[in-house]
């Protein structure tokens, strides 16, 4: 295990003796160590604190120990909580000769506490002057070296308790995160949708095209489904009359990885009843710019490009945007059959760039993701998707072909994918049959029949506006982070 610090035998026995003598004065790990300042806003009181300046005011604050300079009759100590570090000035005739010497016996990692009053040297150095100090917690494995950081991409993922420790930047992006999300709910809320929570573990997986994990219940005697989607329960909620709803929640697809796929993902889902997707596409760019202002501003630099969030964002049919890329017409009398539209790929000479597909609304879809996608830098609403990509989308009444639903990209990847929802039982009834015929055909990721959801269906289900939202992706995207492994805290990962 190259690179994973406390695998140095002399060091990791050196510490465990050292513990060893700390137990004996049973002082090793105390319960608590209360009351406490944090280190951040305690630094913010005393900045206007003059060089050589004392202020009289007793403080008390505990973190890791991350830097220590051990001197003849002055040492000096860094201990670092989440709100940020603070250096320690210990004075011998301040501890005694006993509590200075023992300041020998700790080691980097090694959680303190310490009391004392606020200083400024005459270097500048803003301090905490103590007159005592307290071991809380010994760190027998010695930290990687600060100044480097946690640098191994691998070992960061696998061992995230180091980099959190050791890099400052990663800390920041999950404290943003958990803000991206308040700021989403806060958005919700402010408009009346109700946060509810529906089965992780489901008899029937659906709401998505996705292949599924499958596990067994015991006592249950069957096989369940970790969700793909929260999409049909939450609909079942707006057929009971909760008008506007939403999730936050996990789901899982048995799909490959890369930078902005993770087989466990968040996702956020909402449905307002009495909307179509022109109302959602509204609320959609102004939440993601409640949420961009809450962690900096409208403007955010992700992958080399400077993007703007400001709203309103333009809206652009799959058939412009492929036309305009490709040129191709996919909604051309000469490419209506997935024979034709081949054909064209093949005369715009992209057979070797387009993987060939089984289905006409398959074809489009692989021929979108391949010229357009990677072009949509800047904020955008592609609207009006194939009928066969999108069996929850209501149809669009100038040409049945297309659906009512759009996705939003920002920076090449799609962020979120709504509909105006299908609430015709029949139609729904018939698009389920025609997915079982792909899965036959073998398409794993077809939807399966769920007679339990068309039976809600057919007691009423309003006009709905759906719309699901990619967290992950999201707050890549506002924190400038360029991996989806960067902002799950504990990703999936090979053994």
């Amino acid at each position: 295990m190259d690179g994973v610090p406390g695998h140095d035998g002399d060091v990791f026995a050196e510490r465990r003796a050292k513990l060893a003598a700390w137990r004996k004065t049973g002082t090793a790990y105390p319960t608590k160590y209360q009351p406490r300042d944090e280190i951040g806003p305690l630094r913010a009181a005393y900045e206007r604190l003059e060089a050589g300046g004392e202020a009289p005011d007793v403080h008390r604050v505990a973190g890791r120990l991350m830097a220590k300079r051990i001197h003849g009759k002055v040492s000096f100590l860094v201990v670092k909580d989440m709100s940020g570090e603070l250096q320690l000035f210990c004075a011998l005739d301040a501890l005694g000769k006993d509590r200075y010497a023992a300041l020998e016996h700790l080691d980097l990692g090694d959680h303190i506490g310490a009391e004392g009053t606020m200083m400024r040297t005459r270097r500048g150095e803003l301090s905490l002057r103590i007159t005592s100090w307290q071991l809380l917690s010994k760190s027998l494995r010695p930290l990687p070296e600060k100044f480097h950081g946690l640098t191994d991409v691998e070992l960061r993922y696998r061992k995230r308790y180091l980099d959190l420790i050791i890099n400052d930047e990663s800390r920041e992006v999950f404290v943003k995160r958990a803000a991206i999300i308040k700021s989403i709910r806060d958005f919700l809320d402010g408009r009346g949708f109700v946060e509810v929570e529906t089965p992780v573990l489901q008899p029937l997986y659906g709401g998505a095209m996705a292949r599924p994990f499958v596990t067994h219940h015991n006592e249950l005697k069957r096989d369940l489904y970790l969700r793909i989607a929260t999409e049909l329960y939450l609909k079942r909620c707006i057929i009971g009359g909760i008008d506007r709803v939403y999730e936050i929640g996990k789901d899982f697809r048995n799909e490959g990885v890369s930078y902005k796929h993770n087989p466990e993902f968040t996702m956020l889902e909402t449905y307002e009843a009495y909307v179509d997707y022109n109302h959602v596409m509204t609320m959609v760019e102004e939440m993601v710019g409640a949420a961009a202002r809450a962690v900096g501003s409208l403007t955010v630099d992700f992958r080399g490009h400077e993007i703007d969030l400001t709203p309103p964002w333009p809206r652009t049919t799959m058939r412009a945007a492929i036309l305009e890329k490709s040129g191709i017409d996919i909604g051309a009398d000469d490419a209506r059959t997935v024979a034709d539209l081949q054909a064209r790929i093949k005369d715009a000479g992209l057979v070797d760039k387009v993987p060939l597909a089984p289905t006409w609304g398959t074809q489009v879809d692989e021929l979108f993701s391949e010229t357009v996608e990677p072009h949509l830098i800047q904020p955008v609403f592609i609207t009006e998707h194939p009928l066969e990509t999108s069996p929850f989308a209501k149809k669009c009444p100038h040409d049945p072909r297309f659906v009512e639903r759009f996705e939003g990209f920002i920076a090449g990847m799609e962020t979120s994918n709504a509909f105006s929802e299908l609430n015709d039982p029949d139609d729904q009834r018939a698009r389920f049959l025609q997915h079982v015929s792909d899965f036959a055909a073998g398409d794993e990721t077809a939807h399966q029949l769920d007679e339990d959801f068309l039976e809600a269906m057919e007691y009423g289900m309003p006009p709905t506006g759906g719309m699901g939202m990619g967290i992950d992706r999201l707050v890549m995207i506002l924190t400038g982070v360029p991996s989806i492994r960067d902002v799950i805290l504990f990703p999936a990962l090979r053994s």
